[in-house]
């Protein structure tokens, strides 16, 4: 009877892996050359727009490095991986790639040889595009992107994860391949809005919490998550913000970089801003904005409500408190209040700290990250910086004047601050 078990458990089993083997299995595309190139100029300028609105250059281009050519750094909970060569090249990058092996990649993460690709490439989104957008791309890279002949790093994932045939069972479980798909309740402008954050804008890549595995929850979509040392906020009603994101906040950030009451675009975020979304007409913008702005009705509030919020926060950050003892309302009266502190901020378009979402995050990392490194010309409101201070304030420093806006802000001062300094201090630090 024993012997009947296991036999039938080891025949089950051999079935299951010959059923998974037909489901991962892909052949390989026969290569073309040369691609094809034969593509009008309005077609190239939609896929150049594309391009950047789905960040292309930003993920395949390291610091200093050959735009398209690949080698951008990832770091993840499971392993560095590096980016491939998308540029044109025959031998290694995707010059002999046909329009089918393109959109294949695009829309099932499967390379042209018939491998899986990791799912830092975000397929699921790009699945949601047109197969007109997707070929304008096509169209762009192969006829306006040098080649550049750049062998891939390999990347640094432990076994088994670097099984690329265990990626199929990965998209079994976890990967939205379905396309999208127009809700018929809402107008043309936010379904506009949808399709570019939902596909080549993956806006849910980062501000999407993930499981164990990396898969987004997608019951949880732009709530929130980490991402490449610093934090992607909420951007629905979970949101820890004072004041909701309305629709003029998302324009405002979408189309400056900043947002009065909000924040800057800084870290990730910045190059996203900067060399993405803005390739995108003023229209796609203000749909993106409409479509969030109306994803969760419960931030709605009266204008009443937002104006006594907005004037608390404006009062709070004129209060003057003993800087004989409070270290951390010295410090920032010596190096942050000459340029935060103003009774006409407001028309000088300088972020309120006491309601941005910084300060009002559940961990203290977006704001001790730019308290550290601050934010550069092309970051925020280009060719608005502000200074860094990570050779001049040591960890104590910084978590004083952290501890000293969050209180300010009416929150409680983070836990362990002074060791989430020093750990945000440490880690490696993105480059743009």
């Amino acid at each position: 009877m024993l012997k009947r078990i296991v036999y039938g458990v080891c025949g089950a089993a051999i079935v299951g892996l010959c059923v998974f083997s037909i489901y991962a299995w892909y052949p390989a595309i026969d290569p073309v050359i040369p691609a094809q190139t034969d593509y009008s100029p309005e077609i190239i300028e939609q896929g150049r727009v594309l391009a950047a609105a789905g960040y292309c250059s930003t993920c395949h281009t390291p610091s200093g490095g050959t735009p398209y050519a690949g080698n951008y750094e990832m770091h993840t909970d499971f392993g560095t991986i590096y980016s491939s060569n998308i540029t044109p090249d025959v031998e290694t990058g995707i010059g002999n790639w046909s329009e089918a092996a393109f959109s294949r990649a695009m829309r099932i993460g499967v390379s042209r040889d018939g491998h899986h690709l990791l799912p830092a490439f975000p397929y699921e989104h790009f699945n949601k595009m047109t197969d007109a957008d997707i070929n304008a791309i096509y169209a762009y890279i192969m006829t306006s992107v040098p080649a550049v002949n750049q062998v891939k790093k390999d990347n640094d994932i432990p076994f088994p994860l670097n099984i690329r045939w265990f990626q199929a069972g990965w998209k079994l479980l976890f990967a939205d391949t379905q396309p999208f798909e127009v809700n018929s309740e809402k107008s043309a402008e936010w379904n506009r809005g949808a399709y570019l954050a939902e596909g080549v804008a993956h806006c849910g890549a980062c501000h999407t919490p993930r499981n164990a595995l990396g898969g987004e929850k997608y019951d949880q979509m732009y709530q929130g998550a980490a991402i490449d040392g610093w934090i992607a906020p909420s951007l629905t009603s979970t949101s820890t913000s004072p004041l909701p994101w309305r629709s003029q906040d998302f324009y405002e950030y979408l189309s400056t970089g900043n947002s009065l009451y909000h924040g800057s675009a800084a870290g990730p975020m910045a190059p996203v801003m900067h060399d993405g979304l803005s390739a995108l007409p003023d229209s796609d913008l203000r749909d993106i904005s409409n479509y969030f702005a109306d994803l969760d009705r419960t931030t709605k509030m009266d204008e009443s409500q937002s104006n006594k919020i907005l004037q608390a926060a404006i009062d709070a950050q004129h209060q003057q408190p003993d800087q004989r003892i409070d270290e951390g309302a010295r410090l920032y009266a010596t190096a942050c209040q000459a340029c935060h502190y103003s009774s006409d901020q407001l028309v000088k378009g300088r972020l309120l700290i006491t309601i941005g979402s910084a300060t009002h995050l559940d961990k203290p990392t977006n704001l001790i990250n730019v308290i550290l490194d601050g934010v550069s010309s092309d970051q925020g409101i280009s060719g608005v910086v502000m200074p860094g201070f990570r050779d001049a304030l040591s960890d104590q420093d910084i978590s004083a004047i952290a501890a000293y806006l969050r209180q300010t802000a009416g929150e409680n001062i983070w836990p362990k601050l002074q060791q989430q300094v020093g750990e945000i201090r440490n880690q490696p630090r993105f480059e743009q």
